[in-house]
């Protein structure tokens, strides 16, 4: 449930102070009135324990079911995070903290497949036109994306397949940008669902401090229209969307929020990225298993996707009026921010909030395709590609 933070605390007692004072000084006008209470307005669902399967079926409970979100004869797209699929054959990007859980994304399709979706497309555009879904595999390797959506259409009425984004759009679909683009081409997969779930790896970001539900949609715009080639051989976005500042590169997938407005979030709280992310490598990007940090794996879940993005922030050890991203979004009305109208379903915050090395932030300022990959996220590739 929400605790009140300690901001909260002193506002509330000064303003009980100044009323009392008030009420001394006009006395035999009426007992000073009560400061309102303020009603949640966000919930987010939070579930501990080791079963990323069950704990996932028990958020979405915890928020109203996932029958509330989605309905008979919808389409829904799943967004994950698969940055680093591409290399999953020499090494699994799921268990250094990577990419989002498929035991997670299971669970999420079936409980859609469940409530009567005709159709569950999970989809991304990572670095490569073609991902190898095959190489999406659980932690304990029984099972991957391509066998379950095999096993899931077979076993429901509707279908789940899996999408790689550049290659199995069937168009692009150009939305508003506030930003110097003017418009933004998206998948036409997102544009056209019913319903649009993201379910981000919790990661803090060399160029956009915190990389969760929101920056997740940075992946379904098209690699030949906003990527450079790089060697020694992958795409990146990197030198093509304005990444001078974490407002830039805000302003971007923030407009995509905008325009999709996804109906849920599910953040995989299980094994994550720390300080210069969003990879494990050469620079400070670190695995962070929550097993060790909090004890057992975490999963959250809200109907608002800036109110889980503010709760993941917190739990990882971040001011979120710090993050650029989730004050924009608050400005924007894309969701809320603050803490007081935010209840946690399930847990205390203080219970969840773990360290967490910040990342230290390295906006690339002027583009040039032919220079060498700026980031850490391009130089921990490199080195990884040899």
């Amino acid at each position: 449930m929400h605790e009140m933070s300690r901001r909260d605390f002193l506002r509330a007692s000064a303003l009980a102070a100044g009323g009392a004072a008030l009420g001394a000084c006009h006395e035999g006008q009426g007992a000073p009135q009560e400061p309102p209470v303020r009603t949640p307005t966000a919930h987010v669902a939070a579930v501990r324990g080791f079963d990323l399967y069950g704990m996932t079926r028990e958020a979405l409970q915890d928020i109203g079911g996932i029958e509330q979100i989605v309905h008979p004869g919808e389409t829904v797209f799943i967004k994950p995070n698969m940055v680093t699929l591409p290399w999953a054959q020499s090494g699994s990007p799921f268990r250094i903290g990577e990419c989002t859980k498929p035991e997670i994304i299971i669970a999420v399709a079936e409980e859609c497949l469940k409530a009567g979706a005709t159709e569950v497309i999970v989809g991304d555009g990572s670095h490569m036109p073609e991902l190898d879904w095959e190489y999406a595999t659980t932690l304990n390797g029984g099972t991957n994306l391509v066998a379950e959506a095999e096993r899931l259409s077979s076993q429901y009425e509707g279908n789940m397949r899996v999408a790689s984004l550049e290659v199995d759009s069937p168009e692009w679909v150009e939305v508003p940008s506030r930003t110097y683009l003017g418009t933004i081409a998206i998948s036409s997969l997102v544009a056209h669902a019913d319903r649009v779930i993201s379910i981000p790896v919790a990661k803090t970001h060399a160029w956009a401090q915190l990389t969760l539900s929101l920056k997740n949609f940075i992946g379904v715009t098209p690699l030949e229209r906003y990527a450079h080639w790089v060697e020694p051989g992958y795409w990146d976005r990197g030198m093509a969307f304005d990444h001078s500042t974490t407002q830039s590169i805000a302003a971007i997938y923030l407009d995509i929020v905008d325009a999709v407005k996804p109906d849920l979030a599910v953040v995989d709280f299980s094994i994550g990225v720390e300080g210069d992310g969003p990879s494990v490598g050469t620079n400070n990007g670190s695995t962070v298993d929550m097993r060790e940090r909090l004890g057992s794996f975490l999963v959250l879940a809200s109907t608002d996707i800036v109110a889980a993005d503010a709760t993941a922030a917190r739990i990882m050890d971040h001011n979120v009026y710090d993050v650029t991203q989730l004050r924009m979004a608050s400005e924007m009305r894309l969701g809320e921010i603050n803490e007081s109208l935010i209840e946690i379903v399930g847990e205390r915050l203080r219970d969840l909030q773990v360290e967490w090395e910040h990342a230290t932030l390295r906006n690339q300022l002027g583009y040039d395709p032919t220079a060498a990959p700026a980031c850490p996220f391009a130089r921990q590739l490199a080195h990884r590609l040899g």
